[in-house]
């Protein structure tokens, strides 16, 4: 047991420095993009962002997740699914390729016909370095995962930004997607140290074949759901207006990604290894889901509460429409890294059934709440998009339940004393700093009195993951002087 503590411990830790350090480095490059590009940039973009998703989708079809939720996979296991990777990586491109003028006309944007042949050329890239990133993933070797992101990350960001400012408008964007697999690629082989044979047998991909594809099916569906109204936006509504949903969720995506990749770099290797002790497993999730709201709540919540003054500030008066969708969308955000928390339980448990059936349910419910809303705009669309995420969770909470015995009770009381503290902090923030009018101090001031009143109010509560925090990091300070 103080062994598991221990490796979730330090897997999380590295894991948010991790998703920390590359958040923070996507906040400054999604500045010195966003003031430098247009509207009209991040639309064109934007549209491709599902066919590109779901392509590396079909291209690992399930089978790193697989590998994951095995006990113990062989180099066998890995190369099966390294090669299968591949060679379905050519035949989807080549598809794609061919797809590119219908994909043009349907947004009735030529452009799309050079850009998408070019940037859907990241997935084939991918496919070379998912096998290592599910070794690196099992064995939880976080911080060289780290240390690849985040050198794709500086090399990717710093390209694309000389790009933009060189004038290359959506091209910039689109080298900084094909340049960040391709280096993170390199690191993946350089620090797992595992590579494939030349002895090519797919038995093991057959094996998995029955668990993977309906995670496959699932994922698909998850990207869908997941990117839906920019496909409808793409249709409805003009390239400026794609442009700042686009840019509104660009910034919720990365900040509760944060907490989520943090929480699932760690939560499945960690359930797959206690699945045989019912009562354990259901005490670490239950821990896990605190920990998720104790992080995620503030978070996003306080995103939620300078979204407007960030987006003046960040990227300046002309991206200002997208500060209200931003602060609606960090609202259902705060919630999104529990989708995490209970899927990894779900596929910990070798139930991609209701993996799959849960995700279908919830990609039919949302269109019919986007169909029933879309004629209001694009505002009232989004919020009612929002309050169906947060209620939709009632259905996972449900498989949680029939799997570990976790009732709703339980998981209220674990998570709701961490919502109301910080939905409380940021209203109280929010009215006593309305007097101050200059963007810079507002922002400032924000920030610190919420951060500072959320540290008092758990401190006052006595909250037991903010006291082993701060026991975590004091060992961690004394390690380093020793």
């Amino acid at each position: 047991m103080d062994n598991l503590k221990e490796k979730t411990t330090k897997g999380l830790f590295w894991s948010m420095m991790n998703n920390g350090t590359v958040q923070l480095l996507n906040v400054v490059i999604g500045i010195l993009l966003g003031r430098r590009l247009s509207q009209e940039d991040f639309g064109i973009v934007g549209l491709l962002t599902i066919f590109t998703v779901i392509a590396g989708n079909l291209q690992s079809s399930g089978f790193s997740q697989g590998l994951i939720n095995m006990k113990a996979p062989t180099h066998r296991d890995y190369n099966s699914v390294f090669w299968f990777n591949i060679l379905a990586s050519f035949a989807i491109y080549a598809i794609l390729f061919a797809a590119a003028p219908l994909i043009a006309w349907f947004f009735d944007e030529p452009r799309l016909v050079g850009l998408s042949r070019f940037v859907f050329l990241g997935f084939v890239i991918a496919s070379f370095g998912i096998a290592q990133g599910a070794y690196m993933t099992k064995n939880l070797m976080i911080r060289e995962l780290a240390v690849s992101t985040i050198a794709a990350l500086v090399v990717s960001g710093t390209t694309g930004i000389v790009m933009a400012y060189k004038g290359f408008s959506y091209w910039s964007l689109a080298w900084q997607q094909i340049l960040f697999i391709l280096v993170l690629n390199i690191g993946r082989y350089y620090y797992s140290g595992w590579r494939p044979t030349w002895k090519i047998d797919f038995g093991p991909v057959r094996q998995m074949f029955n668990f993977s594809v309906k995670i496959l099916l699932t994922n698909i569906i998850n990207t869908v759901s997941n990117h839906i109204l920019t496909v409808i936006f793409g249709r409805l509504f003009l390239l400026k207006d794609v442009g700042n949903y686009t840019q509104a969720n660009n910034w919720n995506t990365k900040a509760n990604n944060f907490i989520s990749g943090t929480m699932g770099q760690v939560a499945q290797t960690v359930l797959v290894s206690v699945t045989d002790e019912r009562e354990r497993e259901k005490r670490v999730m239950r821990k896990m889901m605190r920990f998720t709201a104790f992080i995620s709540f503030p978070c996003m919540f306080g995103l939620a509460l300078v979204s407007r003054e960030f987006i003046v500030l960040a990227l300046t008066e002309r991206w200002l429409e997208s500060a209200l969708l931003l602060k609606i969308l960090c609202v259902s955000g705060a919630f999104m890294p529990f989708y995490t928390m209970y899927q990894n339980l779900v596929i910990s448990s070798g139930r991609s059934d209701i993996y799959l059936r849960l995700n279908i349910m919830q990609i039919v419910l949302q269109v019919a709440v986007i169909l029933a809303f879309y004629r209001l705009g694009m505002v009232p669309m989004i919020i009612a998009y929002s309050a169906f995420l947060i209620v939709w969770l009632l259905a996972w909470q449900r498989a949680a339940y029939r799997l570990l015995g976790i009732t709703l009770a339980e998981t209220l009381s674990d998570i709701c004393p961490f919502m109301l503290a910080a939905a409380g902090v940021m209203v109280v923030t929010h009215f006593c700093t309305l007097p101050i009018a200059n963007y810079w101090l507002l922002l400032a001031a924000r920030v610190t009195m919420a951060a500072v009143l959320y540290f008092v109010v758990m401190k006052l509560s006595r909250a037991v993951i903010l006291d082993e925090c701060i026991d975590f990091a004091k060992k961690k300070v004394m390690k380093k002087k020793e």
